[in-house]
């Protein structure tokens, strides 16, 4: 998703949304990091989520992600939340979906804002607002032949 502002003379580097993005590509770390960079910013949190190899006692051999058409707009969605709640100078999202294997990355999700604290949680509650709101369904495939779909993320 190509972010740009609707402002006239407004450049895309002063909106705190920087990346959102779901996609079917591999992430990058460096990506993320380089897009919440910001001169007023004093701490950056980044919380990577990568496929393990295990889930509830059962050996996990890969999954894949499926997202709904609206993910994107409910991405955007709580991003906004996030960057209207806490002091955000810069903001970065991108969760992936398809096929994937153990240790592939799944999710990045990076904040920066004035203070440690305040990156920290607001990378905390971006996370945990994607997982919970974004329609993105996980189906893992177990070793021992079984399978499950997981709610959201």
């Amino acid at each position: 998703m190509a972010l740009r502002s609707d402002h006239p003379g407004e450049r895309a580097a002063d909106q705190p949304i920087r990346l959102l993005a779901i996609r079917d590509t591999p992430l990058s770390l460096d990506e993320v990091f380089r897009a919440v960079g910001d001169a007023g910013a004093g701490g950056t949190a980044l919380f990577v989520g990568t496929v393990r190899d295990h889930d509830g006692g059962a050996a996990v051999d890969a999954l894949g992600y499926s997202g709904h058409p609206t993910a994107e707009a409910e991405l955007r969605r709580v991003a906004e939340k996030v960057a209207a709640d806490f002091p955000v100078r810069a903001l970065a999202a991108v969760h992936r979906v398809g096929d994937l294997a153990v240790g592939d990355l799944a999710v990045v999700v990076a904040v920066s804002c004035p203070h440690r604290a305040e990156a920290f949680a607001a990378c905390r509650r971006l996370i945990d607002d994607l997982k919970h709101e974004v329609p993105i369904w996980k189906h893992q495939r177990f070793s021992d032949g079984t399978e499950e779909w997981v709610g959201s993320c």
